[in-house]
């Protein structure tokens, strides 16, 4: 090899090494990073309550046989309440869409197994309230039949868009808190940025152990579906997954899940409340969220272990959130464990499952005894939210004390983990003093129930917070709504009166416009054209009262009056005869009905009397001034083309009566088959005339065709029935 050779050969060498010790401190001081980025913080406050989880973490995950009925509440979450889209009766199967979400912020319900709709009412449900909701029940048929799944492969490669629709259709909530719909939290409003996904891996709350034993037995799963909520968010920079150190098997478990992924198995110190979402960002990263804020707010998303393999299975599976792993722990309980059950299961079913000795039980409790509250109707139902069912003896959770006078110790703002002032809270909420309350960030309370729990008063300090936590929304909601009426209210005053300008400009157009047309019809006026027309409609309208004049002549008044009065003496004779043959009874009513003919009869009289005078004066008119040739002649005969003669349409008039009388009497002296025959002869007329009508139609393309045709066929039906008539007379 040459000395040039070998000074390149030497370079490169010296090039490669440069390269590889860059790129080590490069990663030292990524490593560097990272491990300060990591650095445990702790958060203000905080208890250690006994944890009492070793009761119900003895044995795996386990099931219980199928609940003959499941009741599955349209409301399992924060948000609206789901809208059925079943009836009564209908079949439905296993994992079945039977409700849809209402708005943004709700999630659809899904059939827990096959079976028959029998309810759809209110019925009761775990909840602090105590009140029952809008559910829907299934007698379930016992085969647990699935409805066919869609899973979506390759989700990587598919638009964010459509994943998020798929987690949404498949009605995943939260999990591990107050139930809010993933899909929602997993699309920042207001395009915030996110740089750290954490999963809540701490079950800090005493005697609950699900998510431990769901990290313990399904990492892998809950591994996958981190997965998919980091590419949901854009592979933030940082996945920390945060664990109690209280959880050995489950750390090592997650762990081994974890080691060729880029997510950080975090452990910290145990501590309660340290599984609050705003505790667990501040011990994993110091981030503070803002009063009354949101994760988002400080570029943080956080979900649950349980959340995060409902992900994975609602995706890779196409299996909507329809079970759940939920403890089941008390020392009233013959057995205490973990079990996958179906949402809607009650509650009572289950504790028979477990030998409940209701001889021991002092009550029910959903959730741990911190956070929990206690239901009294057991036929409640698990639903998405159920971690726990705490059924203690009188022993192990005695009832409280009765609540004592605050003695102003203090503890409860030293354990406060959101640095609140619990005792000026409770004054405030006694009082309800709502903008106090506010001020003093009355919803920043996690109602963690450590200020509870320290308290030597035995004082209710979360009942209080949570009852002026409602009363603060409903007022809210109220003064919401009043302002939408006020709105709509404006609304509707602007659009009337815009519509009353409108049409005062309308009218006033109108006006201007008739007044206009007046003064124009006022100039023609005095032009010959519209002095002639003026005469011609004078001479018109004189002949017309002429001829109306001809029509009553005072010899019809008086043949009139005649028949009138004729017919009234008859109808008094008629009274006159009943009112002799009637009985007792019916006296009065025929002498009122006598009454009245009698006054007819006179008034008919009058009317005689009045046209009999009319008659003789006319006559006497007639003598005395016969009329002249020249008035005859000067008598106005109006031959335009616009009108026909007086005297010849009252000729007209007077033959057509002359002729329907003629054909009434012939009609009359006819025989029911000579009439027939007649009918029958005048609708073959008819028909020709329809027919004719209808080729003409048709070869001119009139629009009125089809009615022509629809006339013909009537026709054509009314003369098969005479003849068929005509035919069956014969016979």
């Amino acid at each position: 090899m040459s000395q040039v050779d070998e000074r390149t050969s030497h370079r490169q060498t010296a090039d490669e090494r440069r390269a590889a010790r860059e790129a080590h401190l490069i990663a030292s001081e990524k490593a560097r990073d990272l491990s300060r980025e990591l650095k445990v913080n702790d958060f203000h406050g905080g208890v250690h309550p006994p944890e009492n989880k070793h009761q119900s973490t003895g044995e795996p995950i386990g099931t219980i046989p199928l609940a003959k009925d499941l009741i599955v509440p349209l409301n399992q979450h924060i948000g609206g309440t789901a809208i059925p889209l079943v009836k009564l009766g209908d079949l439905v199967k296993k994992g079945q869409k039977i409700a849809e979400a209402d708005g943004l912020v709700s999630c659809p319900v899904h059939a827990p197994s096959s079976g028959k709709v029998v309810a759809i009412e209110p019925m009761p449900v775990a909840h602090p309230s105590g009140m029952s909701a809008d559910c829907i029940q299934i007698h379930t048929d016992g085969r647990d039949e699935w409805c066919a799944l869609t899973p979506l492969e390759d989700y990587a490669s598919r638009d964010i868009d459509d994943v998020l629709e798929k987690i949404r259709d498949c009605g995943i909530a939260g999990m591990g808190g107050a139930g809010f719909p993933t899909a929602v939290k997993l699309n920042p409003r207001g395009g915030a940025t996110i740089d750290t996904l954490i999963i809540n891996g701490t079950e800090c709350e005493p005697y609950i152990t699900a998510d431990d034993m769901l990290m313990r037995e399904h990492a892998s799963e809950i591994i996958g579906g981190v997965e998919i909520l980091a590419h949901l968010l854009d592979q933030p920079e940082r996945v920390l997954i945060g664990i109690e150190d209280n959880k050995p098997e489950a750390i090592k478990a997650m762990k081994a899940a974890a080691k060729d992924t880029r997510f950080h198995v975090v452990v910290f110190p145990t501590k309660y409340p340290s599984g609050g979402e705003k505790q667990l960002i501040e011990i994993l990263t110091g981030r503070e969220v803002p009063n009354e804020g949101l994760p988002a707010n400080v570029g943080i998303v956080c979900q649950n272990v349980g959340t995060a393999r409902a992900v994975f299975r609602a995706i890779t599976l196409g299996e909507p959130l329809i079970s759940r792993v939920t403890t089941v722990v008390g020392e009233s309980l013959g057995r205490q464990r973990n079990i996958e059950v179906p949402l809607g299961t009650p509650i009572r079913h289950i504790l028979k499952q477990h030998d409940v000795d209701h001889k021991l039980l002092q009550r029910i409790v959903i959730g741990g005894p911190m956070m929990g509250y206690t239901i009294e109707d057991d036929s409640a139902p698990v639903v998405k939210t159920t971690n726990c069912i705490l059924a203690p003896s009188k022993d192990e959770l005695p009832a409280p004390p009765p609540a004592q006078a605050c003695i102003r110790c203090g503890l409860c703002a030293e354990v406060c983990p959101a640095s609140l002032l619990p005792q000026q809270l409770y004054w405030y909420a006694r009082a309800e003093d709502r903008e106090k309350l506010q001020a003093y960030n009355l919803f920043d309370c996690i109602e963690c129930g450590a200020c509870s729990y320290v308290c030597p008063s035995s004082i209710p300090l979360v009942q209080y917070y949570r009852a002026a936590k409602g009363d603060i929304r409903e007022a809210r909601a109220e003064k919401e709504k009043a302002d939408r009426a006020r709105e709509r209210f404006e609304y509707r005053k602007l659009r009337l009166e815009k519509a009353e300008r409108e049409k005062e400009a309308k009218r006033l157009a109108r006006k201007k416009a008739a007044e206009e047309a007046r003064k124009k019809r006022e100039q023609e006026a005095d032009s010959p054209e519209a002095t002639a027309a003026r005469q011609e409609s004078d001479v018109v309208a004189a002949a017309l009262a002429r001829v109306k004049a001809k029509q009553a002549t005072p010899e019809q008044q008086l043949a009139r009056a005649q028949r009138t009065l004729t017919s009234a003496e008859h109808r008094v004779e008629r009274m006159q005869k009943k009112l002799a043959e009637a009985d007792d009874a019916q006296k009065a009513q025929l002498e009122a009905q006598l009454k009245t003919a009698e006054l007819k009869l006179q008034e008919a009289r009058d009317k005689l009397a009045e046209a009999e005078k009319q008659s003789a004066k006319q006559a006497g008119q007639t003598e005395a001034t016969p009329p002249s040739a020249s008035e005859a002649e000067s008598t106005p005969s109006i031959t335009d083309d616009k009108l026909t003669v007086a005297g010849a349409s009252s000729s007209a008039a007077g033959a057509a009566i002359e002729k329907a009388k003629a054909a009434a009497a012939a009609r009359a002296g006819m025989s029911a088959e000579e009439k027939l025959a007649s009918e029958i002869e005048a609708l073959k007329k008819r028909v020709e005339k329809a027919e004719a009508r209808l080729a003409k139609a048709r070869s001119e393309d009139d629009p009125n065709t089809d009615a022509f045709a629809t006339a013909l066929e009537k026709m054509q039906g009314k003369l098969k029935e005479k003849l068929a008539a005509q035919q069956s007379s014969g016979e």
